[in-house]
């Protein structure tokens, strides 16, 4: 199976002999485009680390926020079968393709990067399901009945985002692995689960414990 062309050419300009593979999640019957895993097993030249780090390609590594998203919507369907869904930050596309394979009625997978759009197209089409696309969240009107969010939280500065997802959805289910001090008066936790980064990174332990909040619009 060949990788997408002008993602694989992205990711060559950050790592030249880096290729992407057709990766099965484990836990789950999705696959995405990721970073071959065995371009993980050597070190990165000062170069690409500084590459890396203007310019993270967050959409070829499935991180375990997300793929604990996509495996509770597999099991808890409910959750978004017949509904209007927005995942915010969608990545790779693992959650909205996991929306979309549970029944949801529309999934929009909303994303600033255009090389993250990119990459949610392709795994949408390796995964036989189809998505609309959104670049700005705050262009989107508010109609969706649920929005779902996984890491993005990394940045403290944007937990002021928790409010603004009712501000375009009646409830709002957040999958976060990093915040460890999580407070908010309309969100409530509904479960802690585990799942590392795919390909591993092998980031610490605290890393791999995620928790799934909830929060409907008053």
């Amino acid at each position: 199976m060949t990788p997408p062309h002008e993602l694989q050419a992205a990711l060559n300009r950050l790592l030249g002999d880096a290729r992407l593979a057709a990766t099965p999640l484990p836990g789950t019957e999705l696959q995405l485009w990721l970073i071959d895993a065995a371009n993980m097993d050597r070190a990165f030249s000062p170069e690409e680390t500084r590459r890396i780090l203007e310019e993270p390609p967050y959409w070829c590594f499935c991180w375990a926020s997300g793929l604990i998203l996509a495996r509770w919507l597999a099991e808890h369907p409910h959750w978004v079968h017949g509904k209007r869904v927005l995942d915010f930050g969608a990545g790779s596309g693992v959650a909205a393709i996991a929306a979309a394979k549970a029944g949801a009625l529309e999934v929009v997978a909303c994303d600033l990067d255009p090389l993250a759009l990119q990459a949610c197209r392709a795994n949408a089409e390796l995964n036989g399901v189809e998505l609309s696309y959104s670049a700005d969240f705050f262009t989107e009107a508010d109609r969706f009945d649920l929005i779902i969010v996984a890491d993005v939280l990394y940045d403290r500065a944007n937990l002021p985002l928790l409010d603004q997802f009712l501000s375009r959805g009646r409830q709002a289910l957040v999958a976060d692995s990093r915040v460890r001090d999580f407070r908010h008066r309309l969100y409530s936790r509904l479960a802690v689960l585990e799942a590392c980064t795919w390909p591993d990174l092998a980031e610490p332990a605290e890393f791999c414990q995620v928790s799934l909040y909830h929060a409907q619009r008053a």
